[in-house]
């Protein structure tokens, strides 16, 4: 452990003033055509590697799980791995059934995937907030987030593919003109169509800046609160002061690593919820607006 300690008394060296470890937490690794003095991309050509490698790192680590896991699938006493991913598997398909009004193989594996990367994305901000940074000065990489949802550029890529997968939906249940009708005709009727369209245009709009703004207000938040916490433990570093200060933080982040655990999953869950009730509401008329109207028996597996 010297090696960290090294590496972690440099790095609170190197960020020097309470408002320099602050921003140096949340400036990201910039490859490419970024500002040299604030490290923020000032072109296309620019790409934040640290939250490209940590957003596709759950992913790798999911498709390995799931190989290990046929690999060992049993049918008689399953494992508890294979018990966990069954439960998962159950619950979204529970979520689908309660929502969606017919019968899609789009939806189950969409909402699976939506569930355990935003899950395990968000779940990097449990890590000790100093840990990763320090050993990244340790081998030379100035910057380093490693919480991908805490970035608006994350969370819009997420919300936008959402969007284009309702709009898919709305042309190919409704047909393009079909879709359009909703435009001019909801929620008022012929007699207000400049209104309708304005309503409608905010409404659809809303779906992808509420799934994003949403979810990266949440993360972003709790990262912040924890490099906060820390700053108590690093301004002791030197003198007497750790005696009051390291167990306050200690405290401190625990009883915030509780209750971010429960924002954690609960951001997860929401954003899972929210693309099933989007493409629902795209599978339904265009004169029956209200998704829980259901006709068909909606409750599948994941399997479609």
């Amino acid at each position: 452990m010297t090696w960290f300690a090294s590496a972690w008394h440099a790095f609170w060296q190197r960020t020097g003033t309470r408002t320099t470890y602050v921003q140096d937490h949340l400036t990201n690794l910039c490859v490419g055509h970024c500002s040299p003095l604030t490290h923020q991309p000032q072109g296309f050509f620019a790409v934040q590697a640290d939250m490209v490698f940590f957003g596709l790192l759950p992913i790798f680590l999911t498709i390995w799980v799931a190989y290990m896991l046929h690999r060992r699938m049993a049918t008689g006493v399953p494992g508890r791995l294979q018990n966990i991913v069954e439960a998962l598997v159950e619950f979204v398909s529970r979520q689908i059934g309660d929502t969606f009004p017919v019968r899609d193989a789009l939806v189950g594996p969409l909402a699976f995937t939506i569930l355990v990367w935003v899950l395990l994305m968000n779940a990097l901000d449990l890590i000790p907030v100093d840990l990763v940074p320090a050993i990244g000065h340790l081998i030379g990489i100035p910057y380093l987030r490693i919480v991908p949802t805490a970035g608006l550029n994350t969370t819009f890529a997420l919300a936008l593919v959402v969007f284009a997968l309702v709009l898919y939906h709305n042309i190919r249940v409704k047909g393009l003109f079909g879709y359009l009708k909703t435009f001019i005709f909801h929620p008022f009727g012929k007699y207000f169509v400049p209104v309708n369209i304005v309503m409608t245009v905010i409404e659809e709009a809303a779906k992808p800046l509420s799934l994003a703004l949403r979810l990266f207000g949440n993360m972003f938040a709790g990262e912040l609160v924890f490099v906060l916490i820390a700053l108590l433990g690093g301004s002791a570093v030197v003198g007497w002061g750790f005696l009051i200060w390291l167990p306050l933080q200690a405290v401190l982040d625990f009883m915030w690593l509780l209750f971010h655990l429960l924002i954690v999953v609960l951001q997860a869950f929401i954003f899972m919820v929210l693309t099933i009730v989007y493409l629902a509401m795209a599978q339904t008329d265009v004169e029956d607006h209200n998704v829980g109207d259901v006709t068909e028996d909606a409750g599948h597996a994941l399997d479609g």
